[in-house]
């Protein structure tokens, strides 16, 4: 009795039950691994239309794999969205998402399919991007240096000094470039050009966006990224030119996925359909996010560098998103690499 007159009352005051409803919609605990101007957009226009709360923690891929499987008896996260597909893909094979057919999957490109498909559909893809490098024009000018074109360049001792990349154990970016560059070249030449490109390395950050950013700033010359943040900095005005390795290159399948145990499954879902639909991905560029979109109907901003235009390799998704081999792989970098960083 008391739950109609509630209603009457909202219908006397001109309020629709749907809008009664919707305040009673809870909540939705979000990890999101993209740009923070991105994850504040994207929680931002979610809560306004679904009036779901939204309890978001920005946490680089790497990162928010660990706290996923340390929470694994007792999940505390619902939803995990965006960062590079291979921790994504490492987390289904762990068993820590689950399973979930969206309805929106027929609209989604074929690689965005693909890799729900080789996840049993415990991940998906929502965006695709290169990876490569941004470099600071003004500075290489003004040190005199030439234009790194390829992954051999980055050698020259001329940049010494003169390039970030993210730890590949924190950041999906850094792990995709090792990913990368081992498939590329064999996995102990990889290792040897690792150790060499050490001696240029000034900083190997936390964040895979970090090291354009701090190009762009005049901080450092180049850092090895991405190529849509690369192109993000040049938007924002920054004097940034992305480049293409000449050799080929990797790329990321930026993913999602819903975290097995999550305690509001139905809101989880209901992000998971909203955010791969084709007008949430069409407004990406206004938070300066140029990735390719993964539904096939959205939007592509004219900045975003296109597959078309770039070398790419045959990215071995599902062996380098294994768990036992990025764990041998990131144990190798830490052991040559990361003991000997500067």
């Amino acid at each position: 009795m008391k739950s109609v007159q509630i209603a009457a009352t909202i219908i006397a005051a001109g309020i629709s039950l749907s809008a009664y409803s919707a305040h009673a919609a809870g909540n939705l605990n979000l990890i999101c691994s993209a740009d923070v101007v991105i994850c504040e957009m994207m929680k931002d226009r979610f809560e306004k239309e679904t009036d779901i709360t939204v309890n978001m923690v920005r946490l680089s891929s790497g990162e928010t794999y660990a706290k996923v499987r340390a929470e694994a008896r007792n999940p505390k996260t619902d939803i995990w969205w965006a960062g590079t597909g291979d921790p994504h893909l490492q987390a289904a094979t762990e068993g820590l998402t689950q399973e979930y057919k969206s309805p929106v999957l027929d609209q989604l490109q074929d690689w965005a399919k693909k890799q729900a498909e080789s996840a049993n559909y415990r991940t998906v893809g929502v965006y695709a991007g290169a990876l490569g490098w941004g470099y600071n024009t003004d500075l290489l000018k003004k040190k005199g240096l030439k234009e790194p074109k390829c992954w051999a360049d980055l050698l020259d001792a001329s940049y010494k000094g003169e390039i970030q990349i993210a730890n590949p154990n924190s950041s999906g970016t850094a792990y995709t470039a090792l990913a990368t560059l081992v498939q590329i070249m064999g996995e102990d030449k990889a290792f040897d050009y690792l150790s060499k490109l050490n001696a240029n390395v000034s900083q190997y950050t936390k964040s895979g966006s970090a090291p354009v950013k701090a190009a762009a700033r005049g901080e450092t010359t180049i850092g090895i990224v991405f190529m849509h943040d690369a192109v993000a900095q040049t938007v924002e005005g920054f004097p940034v030119t992305s480049v293409a390795p000449c050799e080929g290159t990797g790329y990321e399948i930026g993913s999602m996925s819903i975290i097995k145990g999550a305690k509001n499954l139905d809101n989880a879902k209901k992000w998971y359909d909203w955010a791969l639909s084709a007008d949430v991905q069409s407004h990406m560029k206004d938070a300066k996010s140029f990735q390719l979109p993964s539904n096939k109907s959205a939007e592509v901003p004219k900045e975003s560098p296109k597959f078309e235009d770039i070398k790419l390799i045959d990215y071995d998704f599902k062996t380098y998103g294994d768990p036992e081999k990025r764990k041998a792989l990131l144990s190798r970098w830490d052991k040559d690499i990361g003991a000997k960083a500067n």
